[in-house]
């Protein structure tokens, strides 16, 4: 079977059984598993498919039918220009976490130190002190496998970054100059309905918020003070509907200059605040 077959091949299968970019997923397994990049299906078409290969991709499709998604068949996820391991014990990478990072480095000052909470991979942090000077900064997470998968990007991609176990600020000390987190923010009846890449293969444990989706916001923004520096800066990413309920939840906790941050498509997607030099 030469290249541009087996290509065809994996994209109908995957057509078949509903993958919505079955086009992009059928070429990205067939680089990942050839070691080629997206010109050789255009300039190479004809390159015929070592046994091994051929073999490999079609193993690779039938994971995929089964919705095991992209990244974890791949073990990588690009964000922020880095690459990023992860695995079913982390959240996917997701573009529109970018948006979050990018608010953050705006705001940050050489020598800063941060705390990512609920760090997962460790993705927002590590890209946080890649695109920095002199920053510092720690992750905390409650799972211990998160954190090994979030220790391993710290490495491969030469980080100073610190991870710690804690659930939320149980086992922090000291103060910050900014917090950040990306929490689990999906309402409990929500997450039975999402797609199976996500519901069946990404951590509930990462996803699920709560009844209304704002549990962690409400720990966070209430112990966070006890945390972050007067001045010191607290940043969210939120669901597209959880604008105005957790702008609330900062300013009823003393945030000042609360303000709400859209995403490329125009939703609502990060909440930041300051807190007040004045607060007990």
């Amino acid at each position: 079977m030469n290249y541009r077959a087996a290509y065809e091949k994996g994209k109908g299968t995957l057509a078949a059984v509903g993958i919505r970019e079955a086009e992009l997923d059928a070429r990205l397994l067939l680089e990942f598993v050839c070691d080629t990049d997206r010109n050789t299906l255009l300039v190479h078409g004809d390159r015929e498919l070592s046994s091994e290969e051929e073999q490999g991709y079609l193993e690779m499709i039938e994971k995929r039918c089964r919705r095991i998604p992209l990244q974890h068949l791949t073990g990588v996820q690009d964000f922020m220009g880095l690459d990023f391991a992860v695995n079913e014990h982390v959240l996917i990478p997701r573009q529109d976490t970018e948006i979050l990072v990018e608010e953050v480095l705006q705001n940050l000052h050489d020598g800063m130190h941060i705390l990512d909470m609920c760090t997962g991979s460790g993705c927002i942090l590590i890209s946080l002190l890649h695109y920095t000077n002199d920053c510092t900064g720690v992750g905390a997470d409650i799972s211990e496998r998160a954190l090994q998968v979030a220790k391993k990007n710290a490495e491969r991609l030469e980080s100073n970054a610190i991870f710690v176990q804690s659930d939320l600020f149980q086992n922090m000390e000291g103060l910050f100059d900014v917090i950040v987190s990306n929490p689990p923010y999906i309402s409990d009846r929500v997450v039975e309905t999402l797609m199976p890449e996500v519901k069946e293969h990404e951590p509930r444990l990462a996803l699920a918020g709560g009844e209304d989706g704002l549990d962690f916001y409400r720990e966070i923004v209430k112990k966070s003070k006890e945390y972050l520096k007067k001045g010191g800066m607290l940043f969210f990413e939120i669901g597209y509907d959880q604008g105005q309920a957790v702008s609330e939840l900062m300013e009823e906790a003393g945030f000042l200059e609360v303000q709400v941050k859209k995403d490329y498509a125009g939703l609502d997607r990060v909440v930041y605040g300051t807190l007040g030099f004045a607060l007990e």
